[in-house]
């Protein structure tokens, strides 16, 4: 008898002490089984990076594993869809982005769903672009240098991009407008073949999210001429704003964050919501993102759905100007 008293009071002990850990976000949590969240982009890809910095501390806060479904193709669009037509019970979460919930649908005739078909929980993060030069140009130290040498030649300065339509097109085809200058676009079949290039010199610059560029500038080969965020990035505090060197008013940046299925029970977005605030609030979390050039940038449900559809005027004006379009 004494024995059972003895196993019940450590059994009783283990219990408090796992509920401890588990702490009163799992035990306040309405899900009782794991969720998935949809990944509309290749495993191991810049987007699919930052879902899972911010998904496995998430499980914690939700109480439940989060298990990351990959459906690349169409720039975002397959997976973004099928996300779309989930079972809205708050089991199905979709990662989205500025591509997938703006910019995708003025340049795709049929991109399968429509930002209405979804529920907005919180955006993530800002991710900030970099504009680059190749690190052996000398005629370029500064923007303000290369944006008069584009005045004084029009159309000699090449701008490379990962594709039409692409962040990194649509970025350099806003600064053109904003700051009066031609340059010719280069698009490429990816970002890695626009990179190649200006590596060997072969175009003059290039405008990319600073995950895919911060290794090169830390290296000396490219120089980072200014930063595409209204704000300077944490991880290179010394690179200007490009409207710090004389756009003003020039803000273009890459974002992504988390949404459900249209008609997900209100319930469960604002748990959802509650737990993406704190998730983003752990040192370690931030740490890792600002690493990476992506700045925490947690909203309320209400606040990411006005941002939404500023965004999808705004990238659609945008692509319009710039007459890009992918079939």
């Amino acid at each position: 008898m004494k024995a059972t008293r003895t196993l019940m009071r450590f059994l009783t002990g283990l219990l408090a002490a796992t509920a401890a850990v588990a702490g009163p976000a799992q035990a306040d949590s309405p899900f009782t089984h794991p969720l998935t969240l949809i990944v509309p982009f290749a495993a191991g890809g810049g987007g699919d990076t930052l879902a899972r910095l911010v998904a496995d501390p998430l499980s914690r806060e939700v109480g439940q594993p989060i298990v990351i479904e990959n459906r690349p193709g169409a720039g975002g669009n397959i997976g973004t869809a099928i996300g779309a037509r989930a079972n809205p019970d708050g089991y199905t979460l979709v990662y989205g982005t500025n591509g997938t919930q703006a910019t995708n649908h003025w340049l795709y005739k049929t991109p399968g769903y429509t930002p209405k078909d979804f529920e907005p929980i919180s955006r993530f993060t800002t991710i900030a672009a970099v504009l680059v030069v190749n690190g052996n140009d000398e005629r370029f130290k500064s923007l303000s240098q290369l944006l008069a040498y584009a005045k004084q030649h029009p159309g000699e300065l090449t701008c490379g991009s990962a594709g039409n339509g692409t962040s990194s097109h649509l970025a350099c085809e806003l600064l053109k407008q904003m700051a009066g200058v031609d340059l010719m676009h280069i698009p490429y079949k990816g970002g890695a073949a626009a990179m190649t290039d200006l590596l060997g010199g072969r175009i003059s610059l290039l405008i990319d999210v600073m995950p895919n560029v911060a290794g090169q500038i830390d290296a000396g080969k490219l120089r980072a001429l200014a930063v595409t965020t209204p704000q300077r990035v944490a991880s290179h505090p010394d690179i200007p704003t490009i409207d710090e060197s004389g756009v003003k008013g020039y803000g273009f940046f890459a974002w992504d964050g988390l949404y459900a299925p249209k008609g997900t029970p209100p319930q469960m977005l604002d748990a959802l919501n509650a737990a993406v605030q704190r998730t983003l609030q752990r040192p370690e979390v931030r740490q890792a993102l600002e690493s990476r050039g992506a700045m925490p940038a947690p909203t309320s449900r209400q606040e990411l759905a006005e941002f939404g559809a500023e965004e999808y005027e705004r990238l659609g004006k945008v692509v319009r100007t710039a007459g890009a379009a992918i079939d």
